[in-house]
C-alpha cells in the first residue's frame, strides 16, 4: 500500500496558496458537493425502488383468528414427561 502522507502533504502544499485567493465569508460545496449529492440521490432512489420491488412481494393478508372454543394445535407449555 503506498504511503499517502507524501501525497497530502504534496497536495497540501499545492492548494494552500489557493485557498488564500478564495473569500473566506463565501464558502461554496462546488462541482464535488455536487457530484456527491447526486450520488447519494441517486443510491435512495435505488434503495427505493429495491424496497418497492420488495414489499409487492409480501402478503398481507392477516390469519383468521384463532377460535377460543376449539383446541391449539400444539400446546403453548411443555408437558411435563414422566
Amino acid at each position: 500500500m503506498p504511503d499517502m502522507s507524501a501525497s497530502v502533504s504534496l497536495a497540501v502544499t499545492h492548494l494552500a496558496p489557493l485557498a488564500k485567493e478564495l473569500d473566506e465569508n463565501k464558502v461554496t460545496p462546488g462541482v464535488l458537493g455536487f457530484i456527491v449529492f447526486a450520488v447519494m440521490a441517486l443510491a435512495v432512489w435505488g434503495l427505493m425502488k429495491s424496497m418497492s420491488k420488495h414489499m409487492r412481494k409480501v402478503d398481507f393478508k392477516e390469519s383468521p383468528a384463532a377460535d377460543p372454543d376449539r383446541p391449539a394445535d400444539r400446546p403453548t407449555t411443555p408437558t411435563p414427561q414422566p
